[in-house]
């Protein structure tokens, strides 16, 4: 009896939570309203003028044998240190440069191509989608904490985190490795020409508009999802009932729990609580929005599924590979806030 309550559960748990959802929209129309604004703002403000034309830069770069004869030229550095092929280079570099959810998008691409197989796929999806150095260095360093040494340092770690990830996922379903396919890609690419690039240029608009649009629907959902949360007080409850554990590492204001939750949730939001929590030790707050900043949160996460999922790509490294991220980028951040006098003298 008791296994079959379960079960019931299980099966009714989305239905029941998508209930909830509906009901939250209707009780806090007013509050979802101003929720979905800012967050059709950020949209429009921030990530379609950030993110469009680097989707649409590297869909037409996908159609060139620019990237394939990179990669040939990296593989001797990927493949020794990562288990990819040099193309991976590719998803990585971009990723890290213009932040998420490129390189997942890119991953995703490649592997639609038959450049990858599926274990380098999962291994290079769980380390080439990061924050971009636009966002960390201007709003996070910048705009947030008002120190733009701040954030250097959190963008140094962040991608030495991200490289280390990627080296530790170099063993990643390494028994069960097929190795790469062939080379024959790098040879026998077909370069853009004038005669299509109007054909080519307006499908990669057409894509990178489809992609953008998922992402700005995604950052709605989670504005209101986290102001209903707030409206119910269930997260201030929550963030109460897990505030000892915060105590326990020295930060006993209710901020840090709450930043926290928020950030799980949805980075930016969670960022902003925490950079605007006055402490009289800074190095905490640094630390936590180190963590935040490589975990990348669940609407990041569910981003990347939308667009993994069409690749047939497992989102499990991923979950993986962010969860990893988010904590040795904290530690390097650690490292060096306490070994580093020009990050020490600064806070």
């Amino acid at each position: 009896m008791c296994k079959y309550f379960f079960i019931s559960i299980k099966k009714n748990i989305i239905p029941f939570l998508l209930l909830l959802f509906t009901i939250g929209l209707v009780i806090f129309s007013k509050d979802n309203l101003d929720a979905s604004k800012i967050g059709l703002l950020l949209w429009a403000n921030n990530i379609v003028p950030s993110l469009l034309p680097f989707f649409i830069a590297t869909n037409l770069l996908s159609h060139t044998s620019l990237i394939y004869k990179f990669g040939k030229l990296l593989e001797p550095i990927m493949r020794p240190f990562f288990n990819v092929p040099g193309i991976g280079s590719f998803p990585l570099i971009m990723g890290i440069i213009s932040g998420y959810p490129t390189g997942a998008k890119i991953v995703s691409d490649l592997k639609e191509k038959n450049l990858l197989t599926d274990i380098e796929s999962e291994r290079l999806i769980a380390f080439t989608n990061n924050s971009g150095p636009l966002f960390i260095l201007g709003t996070v360093g910048i705009s947030m904490f008002s120190n733009n040494l701040i954030g250097i340092l959190l963008l140094i770690t962040h991608v030495l985190s991200c490289l280390t990830v990627g080296f530790l996922f170099k063993f990643w379903k390494n028994n069960k490795n097929l190795g790469y396919k062939s080379s024959k890609p790098y040879l026998y690419t077909k370069n853009i020409s004038f005669s299509d690039l109007g054909e080519i240029l307006s499908k990669s608009i057409l894509d990178s508009i489809k992609t953008i649009l998922l992402i700005g629907g995604f950052v709605i959902l989670f504005s209101v999802i986290l102001s209903i949360l707030n409206e119910s007080k269930i997260l201030p409850i929550v963030s109460t009932f897990i505030l000892p554990l915060f105590n326990l590492l020295g930060m006993n204001k209710l901020d840090f729990p709450t930043g926290f939750l928020s950030g799980l949730l949805e980075v930016t939001n969670g960022l902003n609580i925490i950079s605007n929590t006055p402490y009289k030790n800074i190095a905490y707050n640094i630390i936590l929005s180190s963590f935040l900043l490589g975990f990348g949160g669940f609407s990041v996460l569910l981003q990347v599924y939308s667009i993994t999922s069409k690749a047939n790509i497992s989102i499990k490294p991923y979950l993986i590979g962010k969860v990893l991220h988010g904590i040795i980028a904290s530690i390097y951040t650690f490292i060096f806030i306490y070994s580093i006098p020009i990050f020490n003298s600064n806070l």
